[in-house]
């Protein structure tokens, strides 16, 4: 610390070059819980540092759907929709079990709202409502078939200034060109772009812009999703006084006694000491690409190598190491210790593999997923993680826990397949560097795959008798309000989910083990606070987002249950590191920001 600087001194630094830097909150971690708690403490008048260890910001947030669950929001009120406190309780206590914790799970609902309020009101985060977004399990007692979701809404870049290029892009095989697709009506227009001249219109001038925007500014600025998200909380942190260091490392943490003070960080000039006089939040994405910790908290990975993640190659763990260093504990007894997805592998030109996560077709009408006896194994309409789970009750011990999605021409031309784009993009490059594989019959596309050839056949058939019927016998697809959402109703179809394969060519994608993200993180308390093996707050110490045990006890109740309690637990971190209580809600009517939930992807 300069010589004039005072431990105390809650005007920010200026530089990096300095040795040794003064802060108030110290916030490791770039994602939406580390920018949330930073621009809650600014807002609260402490001096806040925030250290990135990637060049950009936004870590998995930034690749993200953007969509958070908070029951009981200011965007659902204000449209009607209102319902007691106990019932998102009641529903959380029969999803997670055993890995119920009330106190947190209190927390959460009773600030979630204040949450929303708060970023509302004093920050460029706007919101748009999942009004119509079901929880994901609408046969327990207590789902709601809408009204607990918020989205991010999208965000003009331009308000970034001189910092647009700090965040991360949205991960390419995801976009269109580079441009990011929001999802609900705008999604929608895109798939109807060739047969609906004014969602032809609407992608015409959605293109012509995105366009304009890369010649002249390097990248898109209309940003949507999880992009939204962290590029509205990044513009929020800059404008409160945030100082926020890209390229530097957190290594060790400080400590005066037993409390946590600061840290040491790797910068590209060097080591940096920051000392922070409220406190360290540990927010570094959990550890879905630390090898060590996958081997041993993932049975499915037993060598830590056979899980890929969709979340940033970034996220390996640190802020976990950080925590334990100085007592803190991870969870080991979670239902389960990743946010569970089925992700495919795409090769990319330059010889790297691209982990895409499969949210969005799978409850498209048209397709199956089938493992290599040719047999479905699970409601491919459910969500990820409850796909990844049936895929990993259906996997024999020793094998390889892997299935592949199937389609026909007309599936593939109307929805893509994966990375694969709907028509009018060519999948040439697709089926040449092997992604995408494709049968002019159904025994060819097993041959290709290796799937059981009798067994495939077998399958396709009994699902298109079911598919005319609406009715899936086997697995109930199409029979929850989540399902149906997710789906296409359209003239003809019965069921929105389930729609006959029978027009080649055939096609099919593989996916493997893989998540989102993680959710054994640092215990802590309802006020975020790590806490040591005795249960006892570490001083100093807090964690948000996936460096957190999940609230959700490893479980996955609806979309956004990851960025939800980020968001809400970053919040009230910084309201406990600043002594100041959590407001009571305010009424609040916000300007309604609506897009309609068609194929939302909930993280």
């Amino acid at each position: 610390m300069p010589d004039d600087a005072e431990p105390h001194d809650p005007s920010p630094p200026t530089s990096a070059s300095s040795a040794t830097l003064a802060c108030d909150l110290l916030v490791v971690g770039s994602g939406a819980g580390g920018l949330a708690a930073a621009v809650t403490a600014a807002h609260l008048g402490l001096s806040v540092i925030v250290v990135e260890k990637e060049s950009q910001l936004g870590g998995t947030t930034a690749w993200s759907g953007g969509w958070m669950w908070i029951p009981r929001n200011p965007l659902a009120r204000a449209a009607g929709i209102e319902e007691d406190a106990a019932r998102p309780l009641a529903y959380l206590r029969h999803e997670l079990g055993a890995q119920f914790d009330e106190a947190r799970a209190r927390a959460y609902l009773d600030n979630g709202p204040r949450m929303v309020d708060f970023f509302q009101r004093h920050t460029a985060l706007q919101f748009i409502d999942g009004n119509a977004i079901p929880d994901f399990h609408g046969r327990t007692p207590d789902a709601s078939t809408g009204g607990r979701s918020v989205c991010a809404a999208p965000f003009d870049a331009r308000r970034l200034g001189k910092h647009l290029h700090q965040i991360k892009p949205p991960l390419p095989e995801t976009t269109l060109w580079g441009m990011g697709i929001a999802s609900g009506r705008e999604l929608r227009h895109f798939l109807d772009a060739s047969t609906s001249p004014r969602s032809a219109w609407y992608v015409a001038k959605r293109l012509a812009a995105h366009a304009r925007d890369r010649l002249l500014h390097g990248r898109g600025l209309r940003l949507v999703n999880g992009n939204a998200l962290t590029g509205a909380l990044a513009a929020s942190a800059f404008e409160a006084g945030v100082q926020v260091l890209v390229d530097h490392a957190a290594g060790r943490l400080l400590r005066r006694g037993e409390r946590v003070v600061g840290a040491v960080v790797e910068s590209p000039a060097g080591r940096v000491r920051i000392e922070a006089s409220r406190g360290v939040v540990l927010a570094c994405g959990g550890f879905p690409h630390d090898t060590e910790r996958l081997k041993a908290l993932l049975p499915h990975a037993p060598t830590g190598r056979e899980h890929w993640s969709a979340a940033s190659r970034g996220n390996t763990g640190d802020g976990l190491r950080l925590g334990e260093s100085v007592g803190g504990l991870v969870a080991d007894d979670l239902a389960q210790a990743a946010a569970l997805a089925p992700v495919s592998l795409v090769p990319r030109a330059d010889g790297s593999v691209a982990h895409f996560p499969h949210l969005i077709e799978r409850a498209k009408p048209g397709l199956i997923a089938v493992r290599r006896d040719g047999r479905r194994f699970v409601n491919e309409a459910d969500s990820y993680y409850d796909f990844m789970r049936g895929l990993l009750a259906a996997t024999p011990a020793g094998e390889p826990v892997e299935a592949w999605l199937i389609c026909d021409a007309a599936f593939i031309r109307r929805f893509g397949l994966g990375a694969v784009k709907p028509a009018p993009i060519p999948h040439r490059r697709m089926l040449a560097n092997g992604y995408l594989k494709q049968g002019r019959s159904l025994a060819e596309l097993a041959a290709a795959c290796g799937i059981d050839p009798d067994g495939l056949a077998g399958t396709v058939e009994r699902y298109n008798a079911q598919a005319r019927l609406g009715r899936d016998a086997d697995f109930a697809k199409g029979e929850t309000p989540y399902n149906r959402v997710q789906g296409e109703a359209r003239p003809g179809l019965a069921n929105p989910c389930m729609a006959a394969i029978e027009r080649g060519p055939f096609y099919a994608v593989r996916v493997v083990a893989g998540s989102l993200g993680t959710f054994a993180g640092l215990r802590v308390d309802a006020n975020a606070r790590v806490l040591d093996r005795q249960g006892a707050p570490i001083a100093g110490l807090y964690a948000a987002g996936n460096d957190m045990a999940s609230v959700m006890g490893g479980h996955y109740p609806s979309g956004g249950i990851t960025l939800g309690p980020a968001m809400t637990f970053a919040w009230i971190a910084a309201h406990d590191a600043a002594g100041v209580a959590c407001p009571s809600p305010t009424v609040s009517t916000p300007e309604p920001l609506f897009e309609e939930p068609i194929a939302c992807t909930t993280r």
